[in-house]
């Protein structure tokens, strides 16, 4: 009889993917083997489960409770055909020919197969965090203007300045009476200053304006997954536009390559705001406590978690190493999977309304500023559309 759930079996949610169906599978089966120390029977039940999820028509059938060949529908204590029958009768009850032929009593009837109890369709949703919850969300206005940096030129402050510094040069040099060669001195010199800070001044100004003809007030890039397991990136995605672009300095990118060159979208989200730089995986997992450290180890409830791996340490390494003047910190964030609660302690987990508090109060401490070098690296690895 089939009285145990694949999917808690294997450690992954009714909706997980066949890659996280195979990850789970291979973790348990190194610890599971018979070499390993583990019974044939318990491995022969974990294969069974990962060959029926594996296969798409037959793990339909198993989400709809149907019968599977090797499914014994009658309990081992109840007689099959293979036994041996009053056919042949036994030297310690001889046969009476003149007897009626022994009738055996009807067979009993077939054991239920325990079905998988069918989970409530669960759809995650993103919690609702009142704004007067978030610490840093009156300290930023969102009508303040954006500072690009780094500066190519001197700021309309220092242009100013120059200028009033020639001005007062050649002033004072005329009112002292100083000869006729310092006071013309003065006015070349200033005047060459003023000219030169001016030119910078305008310069800078000029690709301020290519910068803003090219990306204009545009805060989000890129797009998150699309496919069925992949709708923890959408969440996130829909968690940052709701509560992060509040901060004026804010860009957001989504699907991001993890070294320079690949196409392939191995990190989820970056969010940007200043020189500070948030790299973030998204995970819909099943409901528990989860503890993550900086290695990328994953405990749920105080046991080693098999039904999915991470991969932020290895993404916070490469970008540390693309982008030496950021400040980059990691956030695993995490969604149930199915209906519960999802708890995290300190390291890289975090929930929705943890990193609204606490990553988005340490990127609002540069609130208006969008530092265009890191994001024009961060825009080259930006590999989904959107």
């Amino acid at each position: 009889m089939r009285g145990i759930d694949y999917y808690e079996l294997l450690g992954v949610p009714r909706d997980a993917s066949t890659s996280e169906i195979r990850s789970a599978y291979r973790a348990l089966a190194k610890a599971m083997h018979p070499d390993a120390g583990g019974t044939a029977g318990a491995f022969r039940l974990l294969r069974e489960a990962y060959d029926t999820l594996a296969d798409p028509e037959r793990r339909a059938g198993y989400d709809r409770g149907d019968d599977y060949p090797g499914n014994d529908h009658r309990g081992s204590d109840y007689p099959s055909n293979d036994h041996p029958s009053n056919d042949h009768p036994s030297n310690d009850h001889p046969s009476n020919d003149h007897e009626p032929e022994y009738e055996p009593e009807d067979e009993p009837p077939p054991v239920r197969t325990r079905r998988p109890r069918q989970a409530a369709p669960h759809a995650p949703t993103l919690p609702v965090i009142e704004p007067e919850t978030i610490p840093w969300w009156d300290e930023v206005r969102r009508e303040r203007h954006v500072r690009l940096e780094p500066r190519d030129g001197p700021s309309r402050t220092v242009m100013l300045a120059v200028a009033g510094a020639a001005v007062f040069l050649v002033l004072a040099t005329a009112l002292l009476g100083a000869p006729a060669w310092l006071l013309i001195l003065s006015v070349l010199v200033g005047g060459a200053a003023t000219v030169e800070c001016g030119r910078r001044y305008l310069a800078a100004q000029r690709i301020d304006r290519e910068f803003t003809a090219e990306f204009g007030n545009r805060t989000v890039f890129g797009s998150p997954g699309t496919e069925e397991d992949e709708v923890a990136e959408r969440l996130t995605a829909d968690l940052l536009s709701r509560y992060l672009t509040r901060i004026p300095g804010v860009r957001i990118c989504h699907g991001l390559a993890a070294e320079e060159g690949s196409v392939f979208a191995d990190l989820h989200h970056a969010v940007l705001c200043g020189h500070r730089l948030v790299l973030i995986e998204s995970k819909s997992w099943l409901p528990g406590h989860y503890d993550v450290d900086g290695t990328g180890t994953v405990l749920r409830n105080g046991h080693p978690f098999r039904g999915g791996s991470v991969h932020l340490p290895e993404r916070l390494a490469a970008y540390r190493a693309l982008l030496p003047d950021a400040e980059i910190r990691g956030a695993l964030l995490i969604y149930p999977g199915r209906a519960g609660t999802i708890t995290v302690g300190d390291g890289l987990g975090h929930t929705p309304e943890r990193f609204v508090r606490e990553l988005g109060g340490w990127l609002a401490a540069e609130p208006s500023t969008v530092d265009r070098g890191i994001l024009a690296t961060l825009l080259r690895q930006v590999v989904s559309p959107g």
